[in-house]
């Protein structure tokens, strides 16, 4: 093994952390990973409002706005059978027709 690109005794460490490096980069540019759907199209990310995806996914920091809607929602007073009924029957379930809820 007296290869030039072999590492020197005590430079082994370094010498993968190059080559993983150089790997990464390389299969990066083969293999870009795609957008992720969690972002609109349609909306541009700094105009839209904060959504909990971006903060546990994406880790972002969570914004005095993003808190205080999530504050309202824990105080908020639990929903009536009735009204869950009602919401479940709007929502038209997996093909999107009202008519047909699930």
């Amino acid at each position: 093994m007296n290869d030039a690109t072999t590492p020197k005794d005590g430079d082994f460490a370094s010498w993968v952390d190059e080559k993983s490096e150089a790997l990464k980069f390389e299969l990066g540019e083969k293999f870009p990973v795609p957008p992720t759907e969690l972002h609109s199209s349609s909306v541009h990310a700094e105009t839209g409002r904060q959504k909990l995806e971006e903060v546990l996914l994406e880790h972002e920091e969570p914004t005095a706005e993003f808190l205080e809607e999530i504050q309202a929602l824990e105080n908020a007073p639990p929903l009536s059978d009735e009204e869950l009924a009602r919401q479940a029957l709007e929502a038209g379930g997996g093909d999107g027709d009202a008519g047909t809820p699930e």
